[in-house]
């Protein structure tokens, strides 16, 4: 019956990130010893205060809808938390709280864009960032990058690929998949090219802002003041607070366009969950420092990982500077036959990885570059050891 569905959705294709996490649940109902290091997603708890908030929420009350831009409260927290961590000025008409990142994004990019408009996007992207684009029937222009560069694009490549067609540029710094994080002056550099073009917007997706292991620190693209009313600034709580089933995920953006996606919202999901907005307040209010202990833990996963990476011979891969992945380049596998199975691309190594390792990754292909897989280290240290150790056995 695929001639019933719209056109629209004919053109776009399911989450891989999210299928390959649904393939390792089915094979571990099933019995197999599966590691998945596929998904994007802490196995930490909430902090206390989070789940304590929560509660007394429930107990106070909070259980009818909101205002679909979210409780005012929460906007004017979210105001003073730019104003803290970034340096930067919203009002609360200016934010918008959605049912995840997700639904923020795909406000914007359904009050922005229109058929065949162009939207740039540095490869490798987080791989819902071009299905959402093709599903509002505008072009995701990709922007190569290489690993000796750390997958980041610089002025000269960004300027190349803007046209008359040019709507939006979408980006995450820390990057998924990559783990890289742009610095005060690469951020800087860029907007001196954008600048030049007032009316091409700039989605910022800082969801990963707080999972940072380097000595600087994370820069807001919107902190240059020539481009602040061209910049989207994206945010949650999933990732930092490992709060991803909550569903909280908001923007910072030109009063115009927050009122186009509260205009939308309204005509889709109305407002947030009550509850969660409730514990989003105290989540935002509380001091970064609250949150390091879970930071402290992810940077010794990573270590670890980039420590049992290098006895794997034929990956190479860049030390990621941010979130909790690593994205390592499995093109020397290519053409060659691996227990019985001809590798020819990053589908079929991570494939051989479930099979025969039962050790669930994520293909390349999913972020736009098809040489590399993606391995989230978001799992305890003993679950990486194990996963790690079974996929140098089999390729050894």
């Amino acid at each position: 019956m695929k001639n019933r569905l719209s056109h629209r959705l004919q053109n776009i294709s399911y989450s891989q990130t999210i299928a390959m996490a649904a393939k390792a649940r089915e094979l571990k109902n099933k019995g197999y010893d599966i590691i998945n290091l596929s998904i994007g997603e802490p196995d930490f708890i909430p902090p206390h205060f989070v789940l304590n908030a929560a509660k007394k929420a429930i107990d106070d009350g909070y259980h009818y809808y909101t205002p679909v831009s979210g409780y005012f409260d929460l906007r004017e927290a979210i105001c003073e938390k730019f104003n803290r961590d970034n340096n930067l000025k919203y009002l609360p008409s200016q934010i918008v709280v959605s049912t995840g990142a997700k639904q923020a994004i795909m406000n914007v990019l359904l009050s922005l864009l229109n058929k065949d408009d162009e939207v740039l996007l540095p490869v490798p992207y987080w791989g819902s960032y071009y299905q959402m684009v093709k599903f509002c029937e505008s072009h995701p222009i990709i922007i190569p990058t290489r690993m000796n560069n750390d997958f980041k694009i610089n002025p000269e490549e960004l300027e190349k690929y803007i046209t008359d067609k040019t709507k939006l540029f979408i980006f995450s710094t820390p990057c998924n998949p990559t783990g890289s994080v742009y610095t005060y002056e690469e951020l800087k550099n860029l907007s001196e090219i954008f600048k030049k073009y007032p009316k091409i917007m700039i989605l910022s997706d800082e969801i990963y802002e707080h999972i940072f292991y380097e000595e600087f620190t994370t820069t807001s693209i919107a902190i240059f003041p020539e481009i602040y009313p061209q910049v989207i600034t994206l945010n949650g709580l999933s990732k930092a607070f490992s709060m991803t089933g909550w569903r909280i995920g908001y923007i910072g953006a030109p009063e115009w366009l927050a009122k186009s996606c509260d205009k939308i919202q309204g005509q889709m999901t109305s407002c947030a969950n009550s509850i969660a907005q409730r514990a989003a307040i105290a989540a935002i209010k509380s001091d970064p420092n609250d949150i390091k202990y879970m930071i402290k833990e992810l940077k010794k996963r990573r270590d670890l990982v980039l420590c049992l990476i290098k006895e794997i011979d034929g990956f190479r891969f860049n030390k990621p500077n941010g979130t909790f992945y690593i994205f390592p380049d499995i093109s020397s596998f290519f053409e060659k036959k691996i227990h019985g199975k001809l590798i020819i691309n990053a589908d079929k190594f991570s494939n051989l990885l479930l099979e025969k390792s039962q050790v669930a990754t994520v293909s390349g292909n999913a972020f736009g570059y098809d040489k590399c897989i993606r391995i989230s280290y978001a799992s305890s240290e003993e679950k990486i050891i194990e996963a790690f150790t079974r996929i140098k056995n089999i390729l050894s």
